[in-house]
């Protein structure tokens, strides 16, 4: 059995190059979430911007060079549409490269009924094991329906991926792909923790004020979810899970310490259940053939639905800036895009639907720009802002002055609530917009 699925591995192994040749002018090629980003591959495929017009690449966080963009800035021949823009997409967004807007739950079922259909998927993962399965290490996000979908599907074999257990979806069989890359064996991309200022530490106090032993926890990225989880290291909590879209650092910390064992979860009992990680190689290093862990695709760590069967959850997100109404931008700073709703909808709902579950969005109340300082909390959004979270979905907000709970208020509530964990220097400005918006009662304080 090993040698004739060895046999099929090597019938199928092709160079980058080679692999590279299997793109048309016209194609949609589509790459691997994250740190399972197409990298040789690109490489290769950047070395035919001659020969090719209207290759369109569809990527999420494309975690290495970008090299087919770096070679064609003006998008004659290669243009970048990222699920969420983030690390190396930066540089190109508004140039030659373009968000597409979705749920993130909702990015598996797009892949196989929405999008215009995949030419040639690549993927990096690990290499094969003596069964003949490939495991997505890093992400099991959407490989399977990617795989589905395309014409031609490829994976770029790295020594260096992790190998992380499912789940579901977490891995493909080498019958089930058309070519293999060896590639490069390039480090895996590495992300380190974002310290935490003493405005999201003052935030971060607020949340583990009211968690309690037996919560499941996500955290989005950011300062402040990286302080919650130094402060839950650091504390008394016990039996904790994990149900997360992103497995961080934070994470690890707490597991070290102790606080994580999934024993009060009332579905995937035991085990850190996540899509995609990201962090540090030490990070990397834990997750690998971590039977404690489980990888599952994004249409089940993100389903509302499925959140909402967990008991006790507590969702942590982080947002650029909010409205009176309780309107939550996490996306832009007006039209300027800045990275995508990923799955912070999907878990607010989802958090608040879970039997005592609590749905945290974070921000510090100020924001610095160009020498001056700015509410974060403002009567209305940002001409051009986006709406990641409506006002309907949104449960609680955190600054560094407290929790507004916004859940079941009228519109004069909201804006109280929200002008009172306001920086103080804004809070009469605030009222007086809330007033000329007719959503402030004379009887407030």
């Amino acid at each position: 059995m090993y040698q004739k699925t060895m046999e099929e591995y090597k019938s199928k192994l092709i160079t980058a190059d080679q692999a590279a040749q299997q793109v048309q002018s016209g194609d949609w090629v589509e790459y691997g979430f994250g740190i399972n980003c197409a990298r040789d591959f690109d490489e290769a495929l950047a070395k035919r911007k001659d020969e090719l017009l209207d290759v369109k690449i569809r990527c999420d966080i494309g975690s290495y060079q970008h090299f087919t963009a770096e070679a064609d800035p003006s998008g004659e021949h290669f243009t970048w549409n990222s699920w969420h823009v983030a690390a190396h997409d930066k540089k190109f967004i508004g140039k030659n490269l373009y968000y597409i807007p979705m749920k993130f739950h909702e990015n598996p079922m797009m892949t196989r009924n929405d999008c215009d259909p995949t030419n040639v998927a690549v993927i990096q993962c690990t290499p094969m094991d003596k069964h003949g399965y490939f495991n997505f290490g890093g992400s099991s996000v959407n490989c399977c329906a990617m795989i589905e979908m395309a014409r031609v599907s490829i994976l770029e074999v790295n020594s260096n991926m992790p190998r992380c257990l499912g789940g579901n979806q977490e891995c493909i069989h080498i019958s089930q792909i058309d070519y293999v890359i060896e590639s490069k064996n390039e480090p895996i991309m590495s992300l380190g923790a974002s310290p935490a200022s003493e405005v999201e530490i003052k935030i971060a106090e607020h949340i583990i004020g009211r968690l309690y032993n037996g919560n499941c926890i996500q955290l989005g990225i950011g300062g402040t979810p990286n302080a919650v989880g130094s402060m839950v290291a650091a504390s008394d909590l016990k039996d904790l899970g994990v149900h997360t879209e992103m497995y961080v650092d934070a994470y690890l910390l707490m597991a070290k310490a102790g606080k994580i064992t999934g024993a009060k979860k009332k579905i995937d009992k035991y085990k850190q259940v996540y899509s995609f990680a990201m962090g540090s190689p030490e990070l990397y290093e834990y997750i690998n053939d971590n039977p404690g862990l489980a990888s599952f695709s994004v249409d089940y760590t993100n389903s509302p639905w499925v959140v909402a069967q967990i008991d006790d959850f507590v969702s942590i997100n982080a947002c650029i800036e909010i409205d009176l109404f309780g309107q939550v931008c996490s996306e832009s700073v007006g039209t300027r895009h800045i990275s995508g709703t990923g799955g912070q909808l999907d878990f607010v709902e989802g958090a608040y639907k879970s039997k005592n579950g609590q749905s945290f969005v974070c921000l510090p109340s100020t924001i610095e720009m160009k020498g001056e300082t700015k509410s974060r909390i403002r009567p209305i959004l940002t001409p051009g802002a986006i709406v990641t979270d409506p006002r309907t979905a949104t449960h609680m907000v955190v600054t560094e002055y407290g929790i507004a709970k916004l859940k079941g208020k009228s519109t004069w509530e909201r804006a109280e609530a929200l002008i009172s964990i306001a920086h103080p220097d804004f809070r009469d400005e605030l009222i007086k917009e809330a007033q000329n918006m007719n959503i402030w009662r004379k009887s407030n304080k």
